[in-house]
């Protein structure tokens, strides 16, 4: 594949997928830790490894999991040595807005926030409607263990909101 394709099918991908994109960052993101800068890093990353994506797997499972890692090892590394840097003004006008949330997403997210890191990603995929076995090839959990996870998460959350 010439470059100009190259550019253009992935520009296509991202384009065709970018609500993941957007919704695993938001599952990740904080004060110290952007949307916008997570977005640019799973994107960077998806670019990185573009040309060796075979298609073993859907182009959504393989961003889902893309997705997850760089937001996962980017919370470890944040973690290590935390830093704030502001958003223009420009960036903010395209991130979600929480003041539109309805208070039960608002609710959702706040306990989801809370939880281990791989909770969090089978949970957004639970929510996202993925199959047990994408989750399995997403998370590269035993996709036996995907049902008992979820289960186990979506009790932790029922406590959490109860207290």
């Amino acid at each position: 594949m010439k470059s100009n394709e190259k550019e253009k099918a992935f520009i296509e991908l991202i384009k065709l997928h970018e609500r993941i994109i957007y919704k695993v960052c938001s599952f990740y993101a904080s004060d110290t830790n952007p949307i916008a800068d997570l977005y640019q890093e799973v994107v960077c990353n998806l670019w990185s490894a573009f040309p060796k994506f075979r298609n073993e797997c859907s182009p959504s499972t393989w961003i889902y999991r893309i997705a997850l890692n760089t937001c996962i090892s980017d919370l470890r590394k944040l973690k290590r040595s935390p830093k704030a840097v502001p958003l223009s003004q420009q960036l903010q006008e395209l991130l979600p807005n929480p003041a539109e949330m309805t208070d039960d997403i608002k609710e959702l997210y706040q306990l989801v926030h809370r939880l281990k890191t791989i909770e969090r990603a089978i949970i957004l995929l639970y929510l996202e409607e993925r199959s047990y076995q994408e989750i399995a090839d997403i998370t590269g959990l035993a996709l036996s263990n995907v049902a008992t996870k979820i289960r186990r998460t979506k009790e932790k959350l029922k406590q959490m909101s109860n207290l």
